[in-house]
């Protein structure tokens, strides 16, 4: 299984962190925030991957290489400026990613999730992780339903963790440019091609500056070294 790492956003709600850093190489407990997907994947054997990159995309290239030195391949879907949204730059990755089906993470995100226990084939068209809702996201954004996971309906409504195996022909329809992938997901949960699991363990929403200070006070209290 390949995995797309997605890291071409602006980093908006980090200012003004990233006024001359892409949010990807912001760092946290003395690493770039990147580097824990990169090192999680090749633990779990997932050694192909694809980085998507827009802002300061240059300086991710150079940080991170080919990346041979962390027993990883490296390749980069080049979006330009603006980002394409969610759903566009994993569309726009599509050709690197290939016919099989693929996962893909948030790179602001962090988390101990064990990417092993993953189908490597989507049930259906896709197959997302699932957490109880953070504080700043106390309604969540579906439901899983037994292994289904549904826009609406009576079971726990949790938060999508940005954590997802997709199949390529979720986005039969779609063209290259601007779309959010929320759409493509609904729109396959109501034809019952959604599964999902819930996941109890860390997982973080670095969305924030002050969440990225948490978060590297509690990786260097982990790790004093």
């Amino acid at each position: 299984m390949k995995a797309l790492i997605l890291a071409a956003g602006r980093g908006e709600r980090m200012r003004p962190l990233t006024d001359d850093t892409p949010k990807p190489l912001l760092q946290v407990g003395g690493k770039f925030l990147i580097e824990y997907h990169i090192e999680a994947l090749v633990r779990a054997g997932i050694e192909e991957l694809v980085i998507n990159v827009s802002y300061l995309g240059a300086n991710i290239r150079a940080a991170l290489g080919d990346g041979a030195r962390y027993g990883a391949s490296i390749q980069y879907s080049d979006e330009g400026t603006p980002a394409l949204e969610t759903g566009g730059g994993i569309f726009r990755a599509l050709p690197i990613l290939g016919n099989a089906p693929f996962l893909v993470v948030n790179g602001d995100i962090w988390t101990s999730f064990p990417y092993r226990q993953l189908p490597f084939r989507a049930f259906g068209l896709a197959h997302l992780v699932l957490v109880d809702n953070p504080t700043h996201h106390p309604d969540g954004d579906f439901v899983l339903s037994g292994q289904r996971v549904l826009a609406e309906g009576d079971g726990p409504r949790l938060t999508f963790s940005g954590i997802g195996v997709y199949h390529p022909a979720l986005f039969d329809d779609c063209r290259d440019g601007h779309f959010p992938l929320a759409p493509l997901l609904r729109q396959a949960m109501a034809a019952g091609r959604v599964s999902g699991e819930r996941y109890g363990g860390q997982w973080v929403d670095v969305g924030t500056p002050q969440r990225l200070q948490a978060l590297d006070r509690q990786l260097r209290q982990r790790d004093p070294s």
